[in-house]
């Protein structure tokens, strides 16, 4: 106990250099939380995707369409127990700068392929009732102050014009890792203005969502599935979910890889900062350390006044850190919209993060601790404050 009075007493010596510390750690451990919840973030729908849904695109690229009457053909193989299709629409709401994914789909099969989309079955109806019904995520709705019964307007850009639709519902996640910044709505109200503007765009889709049976075969199945259309004038790939949201991460990669070499790089930094503090203390102390060997004091006593001090800075800067950080997520999470559909600090960066500071504060104290033990008394006792 004596040796935390004293931890504690010396903490308090050079007030302001242990708070600029402290707020250096915190502000450094804020930092590395809040770039890993970015890094997760990245990944976060290709973790809420299911083992047992494929997704069907055009072999050349998303942006080329697939027909529709390839359901047929996809649902009549052995091992394939839903299917259903959705079109990108790529509008915006009042202004271009409202963007939030949007998506045409088949009212009677889409959302049962997603039963982590929860919606009440009144809403359900509903939406198969209107022509011009949309079912949009809860996070949208809170977004824009929607609710169910409002009428909205989109701007088309793939399908250009001014688009009418109706709130029929609004879905919530089964978990917290499944986006709720969706809009859909039904693919037969487009494709029915595409017949009577432009023939040729009606009856394509963007993909095909395949359910099967067994995800273990999920390899064989998208070889059975893409060899139904081989040669043909719309070759197709198949993908599971997962690998199909991961090739959009792909795309970020190297962004990813400069986030997370960043991350490592600020625990660096909390590193020298804290060494620099402990060494600074330690070389001001060493006439003080010397006096205590005298005394009869032991190196690990000196030793742990030394790591005592250091894992004590590292503490409170760590959780300073982490508080910061539950408290700017939100705000970062509003500023970046539908951009990162799911923005929240796990529960594992907020143990890496103040595991980090302990590791700092430990290793920050050690080259600081052993000159101070290795420093002989007359050596000591030379340095008069």
């Amino acid at each position: 106990m004596k040796i935390l009075k004293i931890v504690a007493r010396n903490a308090r010596r050079h007030l302001l250099r242990t708070s600029l510390t402290v707020i250096g750690l915190a502000i450094a451990v804020m930092s590395f939380a809040v770039i890993r919840t970015f890094v997760l973030a990245w990944y976060s729908q290709a973790d809420a995707t299911s083992p047992n849904r494929l997704i069907v695109i055009n072999k050349v690229s998303l942006g080329f369409s697939l027909p529709l009457s390839y359901y047929g053909k996809i649902a009549g193989l052995e091992g394939v127990t839903g299917i259903s299709w959705a079109q990108w629409f790529g509008g915006h709401y009042v202004d271009e700068s409202n963007f939030f994914p949007q998506f045409a789909v088949d009212q009677n099969s889409y959302l049962e392929l997603y039963p982590e989309f929860i919606v009440k079955e009144s809403e359900m109806e509903a939406f198969r009732q209107q022509r011009n019904a949309a079912i949009v995520g809860r996070k949208l709705a809170d977004r824009f102050g929607w609710s169910t019964g409002d009428k909205i307007q989109l701007v088309g850009t793939i399908y250009p014009g001014d688009w009418d639709f109706l709130i029929a519902g609004i879905y919530d996640g089964e978990t917290e890792l499944i986006d709720e910044s969706q809009f859909i709505f039904r693919w037969d109200y487009i494709d029915e203005t595409m017949k009577q503007e432009s023939p040729a765009r009606s009856g394509y889709v963007g993909s095909f969502v395949v359910q099967i049976e067994d995800p273990s075969q999920s390899a064989v199945m998208c070889d059975r599935i893409d060899a139904l259309f081989a040669n043909s004038s719309y070759e197709s790939l198949s993908q599971t979910e997962k690998a199909f949201q991961l090739s959009f991460v792909a795309m970020g990669r190297s962004l990813v890889t400069g986030t997370e070499v960043i991350s490592i790089l600020v625990i660096g930094i909390i590193l020298l900062v804290l060494t620099n503090t402990m060494a600074m203390t330690a070389r001001e102390r060493i006439s003080e350390y010397a006096v205590m060997k005298t005394l009869g004091f032991r190196p690990f006593h000196i030793v742990g006044q030394i790591l005592g001090e250091s894992l004590l800075l590292a503490t409170i800067g760590g959780l300073l850190g982490l508080g910061l950080t539950m408290l700017l997520t939100p705000i970062i999470a509003l500023a970046l919209g539908t951009f990162f559909p799911i923005f929240k600090v796990a529960p594992v960066t907020l143990v890496l993060g103040f595991l980090a500071a302990i590791l700092v504060g430990f290793f920050a104290a050690l080259f600081p601790g052993i000159k101070a033990v290795r420093t002989s008394i007359v050596d000591g006792l030379r340095i008069i404050d």
